[in-house]
C-alpha cells in the first residue's frame, strides 16, 4: 500500500492535479482526477488480492478526497508556504494520515 500511495501521489500526480487541488474555485476536477489514482491503484491491489473488496477502492476515493481537500483549504487560509515550520506539520500531518488509510486497507485486505 505505501508503493500504492508512492506511485499515485508522486509519480502520477500531475502539476495540473498538484495545483489545481489547492486552488479556491475550480478544484473539483484535479483533485477527483489525483484520488481516482489512488481509487484506482486500490481497485487494481483488491483485484488481486481480495476481489470481494473491491469496494475499498471507492473508501480510499473518499478518505483520500476528504484530507487533501482539508489541507487544500487549511493551507489556502493560513497561506502557510515551504519557508515556514507550519507548512511541514500540515503536510506531515496529511502524509501520517494517508499513510494510517493505506495501514487500515492492507489491515482490511490482510483480515480475510
Amino acid at each position: 500500500m505505501i508503493v500504492k500511495h508512492y506511485i499515485a501521489d508522486f509519480v502520477l500526480q500531475t502539476d495540473w492535479m498538484a495545483r489545481g487541488k489547492e486552488q479556491e474555485h475550480g478544484w473539483l476536477l484535479p483533485l477527483s482526477a489525483h484520488v481516482a489514482c489512488h481509487a484506482l491503484a486500490t481497485l487494481c491491489i483488491a483485484l488481486v488480492v481480495a476481489p470481494r473488496l473491491w469496494w475499498l477502492a471507492l473508501v480510499d476515493f473518499a478518505i483520500h478526497f476528504c484530507i487533501d481537500r482539508t489541507k487544500g483549504v487549511i493551507s489556502r487560509r493560513t497561506r502557510w508556504n515551504p519557508g515556514q515550520v507550519q507548512f511541514w506539520w500540515l503536510l506531515g500531518f496529511d502524509q501520517m494520515l494517508h499513510a494510517l488509510t493505506d495501514l487500515g486497507l492492507a489491515a482490511s485486505f490482510l483480515s480475510l
